[in-house]
């Protein structure tokens, strides 16, 4: 923000912003996935996407402002459960946003409150108009990170690439909406960007992420309901996962915007498609070890089955020998008294 002028722009002092920061660190929860540290790399992330060639002198200081604004505070306080969850277990998010966006709704709240504080509230010297139309955008991105509004998004990311088509321009002339369009895009885009990622950290990520899912399915098995899609740590399969997670969300995605902003973001396709290859060549090997894993369970459950069969043959034998016993006995008796 500093590099960009903004602090100059807004008259941001840059001690209130600081203390915003540390408040909004501290209200990122210690998730093994949704904390301090994927805030941090999806606001880098904003900030390489915006600085594209292509998008050099689109956006207006306060739009750029509102970027950097909501990608550092898209997931702030998130519990580390889904929406799905949360609107399955009737949690108070849920109720309190009536199942729409709960999480992003949840952040957005989260955010604002702290700018509340006038020790916090770095945009102190923004005027009304400004305050509403920087809140207007954060809202309208923050919200845009639910995964549910991902097929629209991306539709529209492939009308605005149609249009510059028609056009037959290299330079991109955007109204107010499409502005909107692409800033929101650009979150989204930077919430999905680990595949696009060097292998060693995009690995940790997934690694983060199926930690997160697993305890997630930890309470729904506890809890007796259904466990969501990949939430089971007893059906592990990780590389087919992100193989289809790279072919059906995140590259139509990426592939869409570079063609918006070509020829700028081919890298990030490289090296999309070079850790789509990384995960498909370990999927026989993933398959074997689940697959020995099954028979492994498979065979144990037998052996359960049979101990309790047996057992329950032997408690027959002892029960009939019982019942032959009392009968004989009473037999006996019946003889006696006669």
């Amino acid at each position: 923000m500093e590099k960009r002028g903004l602090l100059k722009t807004f008259e941001i002092p840059s001690s209130i912003l600081l203390n915003y920061l540390l408040h909004l660190e501290h209200h990122y929860r210690d998730n093994p996935y949704h904390n301090q540290v994927h805030a941090a790399d999806v606001t880098q992330s904003v900030n390489v996407l915006i600085s594209s060639p292509a998008l050099q002198n689109v956006f207006s200081e306060l739009e750029v402002l509102a970027s950097i604004f909501a990608a550092a505070i898209h997931d702030v306080d998130h519990p580390g459960f889904t929406n799905h969850y949360l609107i399955n277990t009737n949690s108070e998010l849920a109720i309190m946003y009536n199942d729409e966006s709960v999480l992003e709704q949840h952040h957005l709240a989260v955010a604002f409150k702290l700018l509340q504080d006038s020790n916090c509230n770095f945009i102190v010297s923004l005027n009304k108009k400004q305050r509403q139309l920087f809140r207007k955008l954060a809202i309208e991105m923050v919200l845009a990170t639910d995964m549910s509004k991902h097929m629209s998004i991306l539709a529209d990311l492939k009308t605005m690439v149609e249009a510059k088509k028609v056009a037959g321009s290299s330079v991109l002339t955007l109204d107010k909406t499409d502005r909107i369009q692409v800033m929101q895009t650009m979150l989204h885009l930077a919430d999905l960007s680990n595949p696009t990622k060097p292998i060693d950290l995009y690995s940790i990520w997934v690694k983060n992420i199926m930690e997160e899912y697993w305890r997630q399915g930890d309470r729904e098995r506890d809890l007796g309901i259904d466990i969501s899609p990949m939430c089971d740590r007893n059906n592990i399969t990780i590389a087919k996962s992100q193989v289809g997670f790279i072919d059906f969300i995140v590259h139509p995605l990426f592939e869409t915007w570079a063609d918006l902003v070509n020829p700028h973001a081919q890298y990030i396709l490289d090296q999309l498609e070079f850790n789509r290859e990384w995960y498909q060549t370990r999927i026989p090997e993933e398959q074997e070890k689940h697959d020995a894993v099954a028979e492994e369970t498979e065979a144990a459950n037998e052996t359960v089955n049979f101990h309790q069969t047996l057992q329950q043959q032997q408690q027959y034998k002892q029960q009939s020998s019982t019942d032959e016993i009392s009968n004989s006995k009473q037999t006996e008796s019946a003889k006696i008294s006669s």
